[in-house]
């Protein structure tokens, strides 16, 4: 009885975490402007395609969000793969600093860093800038996700490897590589969802040829509210929902 009490209590929670979520989605297919149910349609689906804004901001948020996550996971995969290898309680420390920083702290000290380089450089923001800004923020949480997995790897296979001749790095890429693999698939996974949603750091760090999709439907929604946004969002909340789920079933993997 007690279990089952437990699950009930779960149930509800899980109802009111998604329960606006599952709205947002229903209203998504409402023919009406308002929320009031007046027939199922995809006219605001067709009319987010049909707007160039959004389509300019999801192509950059797709560009920044695919090379932000592929750097930030070979630059977080070795990170961690070292840390293993050495170990340095304090180097750990600062990595989960970096996710505590509120991001606005993140974004203004990144914009600063930018403005101060950008006087020698002679540099202007771009998508280069809010690249760099999310690899930077990406990379904690790709060492975090490989860090796990390499806290349940036996380092004897390694050793046995470099028995038989094979050098470090050939022991590397053919033993611990492939045995982090999900992990590595799950963290770029991760990287990239964080990467796509991300507003306040790119809201800083962005030039004015570089709004990502965020940034198109924050400045849609202070306009007032359209029922274009419940057909983004929820494309959006669909999407990197599943890309979530992919990713913790890759982890336990």
């Amino acid at each position: 009885m007690k279990g089952r009490g437990l699950g009930v209590w779960a149930a509800l929670t899980l109802v009111f975490l998604h329960a606006p979520l599952l709205v947002l989605v229903l209203f998504s297919f409402n023919s009406s402007r308002f929320t009031v149910w007046e027939g199922f349609s995809f006219t605001w689906y067709q009319a987010a395609l049909a707007d160039p804004q959004l389509a300019e901001g999801l192509l950059n948020s797709i560009v920044i969000a695919a090379f932000a996550s592929v750097i930030a996971t070979v630059i977080g995969t070795l990170a961690a793969y070292g840390m293993w290898k050495r170990p340095a309680t304090w180097l750990a420390g600062t990595l989960y600093l970096s996710l505590l920083t509120p991001e606005i702290v993140t974004g203004v000290s990144l914009l600063a860093l930018f403005q101060w380089t950008f006087r020698y450089l002679n540099l202007h923001l771009g998508l280069y800038t809010v690249i760099a800004a999310h690899v930077a923020f990406s990379v904690a949480y790709v060492m975090i996700v490989v860090s796990a997995r390499l806290r349940q790897y036996d380092r004897s296979l390694e050793e046995a490897a470099m028995d038989l001749g094979a050098t470090e790095w050939s022991a590397f890429r053919r033993v611990t590589l492939p045995y982090l693999a999900p992990a590595v698939a799950a963290a770029a996974l991760l990287a990239l969802v964080v990467s796509f949603d991300d507003y306040v750091i790119t809201s800083l760090v962005a030039g004015v040829d570089s709004e990502t999709l965020p940034m198109v439907v924050y400045a849609m929604a202070r306009r007032g509210v359209s029922p274009i946004l419940n057909a983004v969002s929820a494309f959006v909340v669909v999407v990197f929902g599943a890309l979530i789920v992919a990713s913790q079933r890759l982890q336990e993997s």
